[in-house]
């Protein structure tokens, strides 16, 4: 069940109305809630059924040690990006040995964390990346864990800029590499080779795509056994997509399609699981939108109503700044008043008060009438949000709360002026 819901027309996040979080932290602000939060973790762990595996979450899909705390006691581990990241994690309570660490361009600073920490592997990225870890491990007297990304040339992903698994993209090695790299790592006295990993892209909602990969990976791994390489691990990645169209439902909001008739997470990681099974491997993904994505929302509040030769601009006092998804990879966010009046409905732009044309919520979009005052949601901000955001026109970082039940708390104090001068 969605912890959002109308309850006589009042917009509701678990037993809380969101018009109350506004007046009571101001607007722009991000609210989470804590069931929905849980809820998605145990949607992707339902998937395993009960098989061995670790399900690391990607930090950098939002970083709030909070979030990351509940996300801990859920029995999750957690894949790190930064040395940042990193500390994070360990704040949140999550144990080294749950601990992956990703990134194509891994500082040696955060090579020695990594180490020094006792992370379940390092993911490798190229074969240079492999001789700095060595000679980094070497001098620690230590022997560093590593994971090979594969890279399987499977384009995937809702945007260009999420793809990450062709050979136009940066990431991992050419699979037809793997076993020149990886004989050269066996050889290195500061690595052990534990085995590989892969990632497509980011919003991938087509199942399909993820038992092609798995597929081109058993393949991977069969040739790395037959010449020598030890495979005992695979690390899957992450992309799982959400739904983002059509989340919220009440017969005054205009109608939006979602991207999936029939869609749940769990029901796209069993398939892949399965085949990945075969290779008789221990199995972790990294999954991060899917954990949080939906369990966020942007509050935000209309500071005026434009119109121009029949254009309409909704400018509210959150930006680009806040949320930049729609700007940078043109996502789709449902956006939906917090409370109903009787209203038709028009086609508007939703914009932010930024000196930029690229800063907007929606373009052409069909929603309810407001007026100077409404407060408007931005559905489904959890992941890439507040993570994303920035200090662009000088506007300060958002507050965030997190809603258990019919408690409120601050999980992340709104940003003041004077922590930037």
């Amino acid at each position: 069940m969605s912890m959002f819901r109308y309850d006589n027309q009042i917009l509701m996040c678990e037993d809380v109305a969101m018009e109350e979080i506004a007046a009571r932290f101001g607007t722009p602000v991000y609210l989470y809630s804590k069931q929905a939060l849980v809820d998605a973790c145990r949607d992707v762990e339902r998937a395993f059924d009960g098989r061995d595996h670790l399900t690391c979450y990607a930090v950098k899909a939002n970083n709030n040690v909070v979030l990351m705390e509940n996300i801990a006691r859920e029995g999750l581990g957690v894949d790190v990006a930064s040395a940042v990241e990193l500390q994070l994690a360990l704040s949140a309570g999550f144990p080294p040995g749950r601990m992956t660490m990703s990134g194509i361009g891994k500082r040696d600073d955060e090579i020695k964390a990594a180490l020094e920490t006792g992370v379940r592997a390092l993911i490798v990225e190229s074969a240079e990346e492999l001789e700095v870890i060595n000679g980094i491990a070497t001098s620690m007297d230590r022997k560093a864990d590593i994971l090979l990304r594969i890279n399987l040339d499977i384009a995937a992903g809702a945007h260009d800029y999420v793809v990450t698994g062709t050979m136009q993209d940066k990431f991992g090695v050419p699979k037809g590499q793997a076993v020149q790299i990886l004989r050269r790592a066996m050889a290195m006295p500061g690595l052990q080779v534990r085995g590989v990993h892969s990632h497509l892209g980011s919003q991938i909602l087509d199942p399909d795509l993820f038992v092609q990969a798995a597929e081109e990976l058993l393949l991977v791994i069969q040739g790395l056994r037959a010449a020598g390489i030890p495979v005992e691990h695979v690390d899957f990645g992450g992309g799982f997509g959400v739904q983002y169209k059509g989340f919220m439902q009440h017969p005054l909001l205009p109608i939006e399609q979602p991207e999936c008739e029939t869609f749940s997470v769990s029901g796209m990681i069993r398939p892949f699981v399965k085949l990945l099974n075969q290779a008789g491997c221990s199995i972790s993904i990294q999954p991060g939108r899917c954990i949080v994505a939906q369990s966020g929302v942007l509050l935000t509040r209309v500071l005026y109503r434009k119109e121009m030769e029949g254009k309409v601009f909704i400018i509210v006092d959150g930006g680009m700044n806040d949320l930049i998804r729609p700007a940078l990879y043109q996502s789709h966010h449902q956006i939906v008043p917090l409370n109903f009046s009787p209203a038709p409905h028009e086609v508007v732009d939703v914009v932010g008060p930024l000196c930029e044309s690229g800063d907007f919520f929606a373009q052409d979009r069909m929603l309810p009438r407001v007026s100077r005052g409404d407060l408007l949601a931005l559905m489904c901000t959890g992941a890439y949000g507040f993570a994303m955001s920035s200090n662009y026109n000088g506007r300060l970082r958002l507050a965030e709360v997190l809603v258990d039940g019919s408690n409120v708390s601050v999980i992340r104090e709104r940003e003041m002026m004077e922590q930037l001068v």
